[in-house]
């Protein structure tokens, strides 16, 4: 049986090519978009390369499509393998979603979140998922004010980008926590510093290849020798510590009844 796998975010930079790379395997790979346009774009230019890639799409500003996003999946796949939050973005100005969130924190965080519980009962139907959270080392020296989420004290492109890659790990350490007594992992990267649109906007040019940047998901999601393990970090295709913040179990729990609280009216 031929698995299947989401990635968000999969139309340009490390996304694409993770989907490229999957699609070569052989999996069946679930190419997300911000819109149809661009998945369905995506979806032809694999079409030499396998046969079973299938376009989804939805907007990350903002909640509806997200939710919406999830029914497409749930359509789309009898089960599934693998989801693989990669979509993000580097915001240079401050701005409000249609959820009224901080942008960077609603599309990095909030819809990952959203989108994965809508996800776990797909999950759970395959033998053993796989759930991978895109995170950066920028994480390290995040701090996260669970009562100003939205940064309205006080607020920077970079700062917001940083507590929302802490969220993506707070996020999977809780996660797999939830999951211990299923046969769903998960576990969080740091992709690298690879040459992306993100890292262009944010940090300027250089970087390395996307092929690079895709590894460390595709090892994540494929790979049996992590087939066992969950709530971990990964550098390069190896396990390594992150930051004392992103393991501290009581702000895991914090931001998750947030998290919760904030999408509430979409699960």
């Amino acid at each position: 049986m031929i698995k299947s796998v989401l990635i968000t975010g999969a139309t340009d930079g490390i996304g694409r090519e993770t989907a490229l790379q999957l699609a070569r395997d052989g999996y069946h790979v679930l190419v997300h978009g911000r819109s149809e346009a661009k998945a369905r774009k995506t979806q032809a230019s694999f079409d030499k390369i396998a046969a079973t890639v299938t376009p989804v799409w939805g907007d990350f500003e903002s909640l509806r499509e997200v939710a919406a996003l999830a029914e497409q999946v749930v359509t789309a796949t009898a089960s599934l393998d693998a989801l693989i939050n990669n979509a993000g973005i580097y915001a240079k100005q401050r701005r409000i979603t249609v959820d009224g969130f901080e942008l960077t924190m609603g599309v990095n965080h909030f819809a990952p979140f959203l989108l994965t519980l809508k996800l776990l009962p797909t999950l759970k139907l395959a033998k053993a998922a796989r759930i991978v959270n895109v995170s950066s080392m920028t994480h390290s020296g995040a701090t996260l004010d669970l009562k100003d989420l939205s940064f309205e004290r006080a607020w920077s492109s970079y700062d917001s980008y940083a507590a929302s890659k802490l969220a993506n790990i707070l996020f999977t350490q809780q996660l797999a926590n939830d999951l211990k007594h299923t046969s769903i992992t998960a576990n969080s990267l740091h992709p690298g510093v690879i040459g992306t649109k993100l890292l262009r906007s944010g940090f300027g040019g250089g970087g390395a290849s996307v092929v690079d940047g895709a590894r460390t998901s595709v090892f994540l999601a494929t790979s049996p020798q992590v087939a066992n393990l969950s709530g971990k970090y990964f550098v390069n295709c190896r396990q390594e510590k992150s930051s004392k913040k992103s393991t501290d179990p009581e702000l895991a729990i914090a931001l998750w009844r947030a998290s919760l609280l904030a999408v509430k009216s979409y699960l």
